[in-house]
């Protein structure tokens, strides 16, 4: 069962990511191009999956739009990542001046949603992927931070780190060979999550006119544009849907299947199989 979710993960974020590349070089049709006589086509082989009402291809609009899920769930877990250590680092394990009011920047941060964080940035820098980018990956880097920040906790306490500090070695010694690959584990498997988290939410800014721009064809926009001719062509609004829909649940899956794997409370023994996993000794 196990791998089965594996490779079905793995094949849909590999279909994804190939044919984002794909369309920096080939694309059935200029996604961009509209033709009056060609609205509404059923599929056929030059129109693989049918035409839209302004008679675009919806095939070359799904095959581009991979690759701003692509540029989104990547751009969102380097950001979110760098964020939630940079956060957590001195919140765990810095002097009580710190910890207190980076809790109550985090805090603040959580209690605003992503969608109003990327309503605003856009209202001041317009529509663009970076935005879209800047605005998940600080909603959800923030909630990285809180969960790392109570794993690196736990981590500073074991044997082995207290040995290396006994050893002295340095401070950025012990966070970089001991601290932070103690936390790996847990920092993938909220970074996996983060990634359908980050497709989610480019889509539905999309949806709603605050991700990337109408010029550049996303899943989210293709909903957008067809949900009112959902009654007599469903089939346009389909596509973009299961898209978004396999695209997440293939890193929901991905994230569950990593948290079994690396996750040492989920083996019998704990402190051995976290020694392990990051081959140090005490």
């Amino acid at each position: 069962m196990k791998s089965a979710r594996t490779l079905f993960a793995l094949a849909i974020i590999g279909l994804t990511v190939g044919l984002a590349l794909l369309s920096l070089f080939w694309l059935p049709h200029d996604p961009s191009y509209a033709s009056a006589q060609n609205t509404w086509l059923p599929p056929s082989s030059e129109h693989w999956l049918g035409t839209d009402g302004s008679g675009r291809d919806i095939a070359s609009r799904l095959i581009i739009g991979s690759r701003v899920t692509v540029i989104v769930a990547l751009g969102t877990v380097a950001f979110a990542g760098v964020l939630g250590l940079l956060l957590a680092i001195p919140q765990a394990l810095g002097p009580r001046v710190i910890r207190e009011p980076l809790a109550i920047l985090i805090d603040v941060l959580i209690a605003f949603p992503t969608l109003l964080i990327a309503i605003m940035l856009t209202a001041v820098f317009g529509s663009s992927i970076t935005i879209v980018v800047v605005a998940v990956g600080l909603g959800y880097g923030v909630q990285i931070a809180r969960v790392v920040k109570a794993e690196l906790r736990q981590v500073a306490g074991a044997d082995y780190v207290l040995a290396a500090r006994a050893a002295g070695l340095s401070r950025w010694r012990i966070l970089t060979k001991h601290l932070i690959p103690g936390v790996s584990s847990v920092l993938f498997v909220q970074l996996s999550l983060s990634m359908g988290l980050a497709v989610l939410a480019e889509s539905g800014l999309s949806y709603l006119g605050f991700g990337a721009p109408r010029d550049m064809p996303s899943w989210g926009t293709m909903l957008a544009e067809t949900q009112r001719y959902i009654g007599v062509h469903p089939e346009v609004v389909l596509w973009p849907g299961l898209a978004i829909t396999l695209v997440v649940l293939a890193f929901y899956l991905l994230g569950d299947v990593l948290r079994e794997s690396l996750d040492p409370a989920l083996h019998g023994n704990k402190p051995i199989a976290r020694r392990t996993a990051l081959g140090v000794q005490a």
